[in-house]
């Protein structure tokens, strides 16, 4: 019991912290803005430029973080569970690339230079290379495995990532329509993107906590599962479509933002332990806090222009990406 109650008080610190984190990032910022000036924008709106920004510009900067911290997480939650592969996540499986090689294909054969246009060309990019990972880990006589699962995942990164940089290479106007995009940005998205994609978001959290008590059971060996009644190829397509879903939905609002996947999973499990059914929730908090907290420092790094997010992921996530890849090598 005293477990469960530490658990739940690591939730609720979780949830507390992304929302002092997101009421933080509607106050910081280049527009000069305080606490009571957010808080009268809300309750005495009265059209001003401050009023305005904390409004349209940083409330929907801050519920997207949230949304896609979270998202990306849960995903690479999700993807190491399945590979059993540490260094498993989106961006390093194939879904950032196929998004990435679709709204570049997008942009430069049909010409839609939108958000909107982006966001579903993602979004499709992303269902493709999850699609192709499992069909490609599915062949063979064995069926589907998490050492082949794995393999296809980084054939098709690889694949997706030569395609793009063909394309850019042959069309350098399309290279600076969405060079901003392929870095990774919460900036500038509008609330109505979220609110076309977040059906995609809420499906993806149900799935992912309805999977939580099966993902326990594959954790103990596919052998096992299976003489456990379970059904494991099912449940394997059912959470690939969870993945397209958290990880589809956060390319396609945000770009291909990396790292979270790999570093949220590692630390939730060493605060609340391996069960997916405190894990996943809790990654999710730890995805929201990470990110939100990326995209404020990233308005502070060469003020008055930001990084993108994705740099600044990028910049906390390479030495992890090498830590926990030197520990699987001295291992093994």
């Amino acid at each position: 019991m005293k477990r469960k109650e530490n658990k739940l008080w690591l939730l609720l610190g979780g949830a507390v912290s992304v929302a002092f984190l997101m009421a933080a990032s509607i106050v910081y910022g280049y527009t000069n803005t305080s606490w009571s000036m957010a808080y009268y924008a809300f309750t005495a709106f009265d059209h001003s430029t401050e009023h305005i920004v904390i409004q349209t510009v940083r409330l929907p900067r801050a519920l997207i973080a949230a949304a896609v911290g979270a998202s990306l997480a849960m995903a690479g939650v999700i993807l190491q569970g399945l590979t059993k592969n540490r260094l498993a996540s989106p961006d390093i499986l194939g879904v950032n690339s196929g998004a990435g090689f679709f709204v570049v294909l997008t942009l430069t054969l049909v010409g839609i230079n939108s958000a909107h246009g982006f966001a579903w060309a993602a979004f499709l990019g992303s269902a493709v290379a999850v699609s192709l990972m499992f069909v490609i880990g599915s062949a063979g006589r064995d069926g589907l495995t998490p050492m082949k699962l794995t393999l296809a995942g980084a054939a098709i990164a690889a694949m997706f990532s030569s395609f793009t940089q063909g394309l850019l290479v042959l069309d350098e106007a399309a290279l600076d329509q969405v060079l901003f995009w392929l870095a990774g940005s919460v900036q500038g998205r509008k609330l109505e993107l979220l609110q076309a994609i977040f059906p995609y978001f809420a499906g993806g959290w149900i799935l992912a906590l309805l999977l939580a008590g099966k993902l326990n059971v594959m954790a103990m060996g596919e052998d096992v599962a299976r003489g456990l009644g379970l059904n494991t190829r099912l449940i394997k397509w059912l959470s690939a479509l969870a993945v397209v879903l958290l990880a589809g939905g956060s390319v396609a609002i945000a770009g291909p933002i990396g790292f979270i996947g790999i570093i949220i999973p590692h630390l939730a499990k060493k605060w609340i332990g391996t069960d997916h059914r405190w894990l996943l929730p809790f990654s999710g908090l730890l995805g929201a806090i990470l990110l939100i907290g990326a995209d404020i420092s990233a308005r502070y790094v060469i003020m008055p222009q930001e990084v993108p997010v994705g740099v600044m992921t990028a910049v906390l996530g390479v030495p992890f990406f090498i830590y926990i890849a030197r520990r699987e090598i001295s291992m093994k």
